[in-house]
């Protein structure tokens, strides 16, 4: 018997061409990012990170993003999502059509200070003109948080500290925030505890849920978050990235394992897990690894 809170439906937010493929360790020529983009609309996923306008400088992996941006095969109706650190970065993100922008904050301030060289209120003040501009504009954004469950400098992280973050980027104007678990080591258990506060500031249907899969739990904690109505999943094809700053952080959960696990459960999702193998073995050869997602290697046996 499922849950009664369990949403019938979920939309998956892709974040391998940007979060994945910019903790690998090469570079990854622009044709290939276009091709790895048009490959997972083409599977059906109709929100994709496609980049991140951050100086080249600290993510080299994200250079020529405008380029991305720009060949592409965009298809209606989906939302092709940028990263933005600033308003320079906005800039670059719009003038490259980008129709949607994210932006992130942390809700550790050790985190803070190593990802983005300030604290969380200096951060938060940073996007203040971002928003003003994407308003004017009528661009959606979106807000993370990252470190909602622990911290690879301070330990377990107060659930109160990420719920005052979300409610913040909400203030803001974010319309959706994600919760990221940077490091991967939650359980159901703390994922639970943290919703409970989070949930007091916004509803369910406005968070989604970011979980890397450092301690195999990824899963798991998504199912726990379903079983609290969360419906919008981040999750990145084949297990692509860890975290630059987060020593040891796994990839993120893979897409295919995300969408096995849904169809399962009977959830609706759009997505055809057949051309989504195909996208994640075309990046791990690119890649010249084997693939993250264990339901990829399954069906490749």
């Amino acid at each position: 018997m499922m849950n009664a809170n369990i949403p019938s439906s979920v939309r998956i937010v892709e974040v391998g061409p940007r979060d994945g493929l910019q903790n690998e360790k090469q570079p990854i020529d622009i044709a290939t990012r276009v091709q790895l983009i048009n490959m997972l609309t083409a599977a059906g996923l109709n929100t994709i990170e496609a980049g991140s306008f951050v100086n080249p400088a600290w993510v080299p992996q994200m250079a020529g993003s405008e380029e991305v941006f720009k060949q592409i095969d965009r298809l209606p109706g989906v939302r092709y999502v940028a990263l933005v650190p600033n308003s320079k970065g906005f800039e670059r993100a719009t003038s490259a059509n980008a129709n949607e922008v994210a932006i992130f904050a942390a809700a550790s301030e050790g985190f803070s200070q190593k990802n983005i060289n300030c604290s969380i209120d200096e951060s938060i003040d940073r996007f203040l003109p971002i928003m003003k501009a994407a308003k004017a504009m009528d661009i959606p954004v979106r807000g993370y948080v990252s470190c909602v469950l622990s911290c690879p400098y301070e330990g377990e992280i107060d659930p109160q500290k990420v719920a005052q973050v979300t409610a913040r980027l909400f203030a803001l104007g974010c319309y959706e925030v994600s919760l990221g678990d940077t490091v991967g080591t939650g359980t159901p258990a703390s994922v639970n505890r943290m919703l409970d506060a989070v949930l007091k500031i916004a509803p369910a249907e406005r968070l989604a849920v970011h979980f890397h899969d450092t301690y195999g739990q990824a899963l798991a904690n998504i199912y726990a978050s379903l079983q609290r109505g969360i419906a919008v999943i981040d999750s990145s094809i084949a297990g692509l990235g860890g975290c630059p700053y987060a020593k040891g952080a796994a990839g993120n959960v893979a897409t295919e394992d995300l969408v096995y696990m849904l169809n399962g459960l009977g959830i609706h999702h759009g997505v055809n897990l057949n051309k989504l193998i195909a996208a994640g073995q075309f990046i791990s050869e690119k890649l010249n690894r084997q693939s993250g997602s264990k339901v990829a290697l399954a069906a490749s046996r």
